[in-house]
């Protein structure tokens, strides 16, 4: 019989992805609780003095896009994403688990891809001092390294979910593959 700890490893990883996932979910919605509360100010601001505190619409948008690219590791691990299974739900468990294995390879393969030139930006902006053309003159650093660490924490839990996938499927843990990866389906299939 094989020692458990050799084998339930997978399953250790994912879950503790799944709690910090959860974690950065978690601290993403109290940031957008914030820029809410600043945008009700500028709006009642507006109304009661006339004037606002400016560029809450600026930071509103590094905020949406930083905290869209973060929560897409938390919908990934929470399998959340939208996946379509017309051939897929057909078939039986094994076949079921190579097209979740190569879904979470393509995962991982576009949050790379974006990485790599998302550093390229980056790292152009930094070079340049590059600053955004409105009058809070943001760096353009801060909001682009936020939004880039989002799609890096991205390939590195995608890319340590293949790892998982995949010795899971060597286990022949068929069931432990659909629940880390498989399409989450309202309706129920027979096993």
């Amino acid at each position: 019989m094989p020692d458990t700890r050799q084998t339930e490893w997978p399953l250790r990883i994912v879950s503790l992805l799944a709690r910090t996932n959860r974690s950065i979910a978690i601290l993403c919605g109290v940031v957008l609780l914030v820029v809410v509360v600043l945008t009700l100010t500028e709006i009642i601001l507006r109304q009661v003095m006339g004037r606002g505190i400016g560029g809450v619409d600026e930071v509103s948008g590094y905020v949406m896009a930083g905290i869209a690219a973060w929560g897409f590791s938390y919908a990934l691990v929470d399998r959340a994403h939208v996946r379509i299974d017309v051939a897929t739900g057909r078939l039986p468990l094994p076949g079921r688990s190579v097209f979740d294995l190569l879904a979470m390879i393509s995962v991982f393969g576009v949050a790379v891809l974006v990485s790599w030139y998302g550093w390229n930006v980056l790292s152009r902006s930094i070079l340049r001092s590059s600053r955004a053309n409105t009058p809070l003159e943001t760096p353009l650093w801060i909001p682009q390294s936020i939004w880039l660490g989002g799609w890096v924490w991205l390939s590195l839990v995608s890319g340590i979910l293949v790892i998982c996938i995949a010795a899971l499927m060597l286990q022949g843990r068929w069931r432990q593959v659909e629940d880390v990866a498989g399409v989450t389906s309202e309706l129920k299939e027979e096993p």
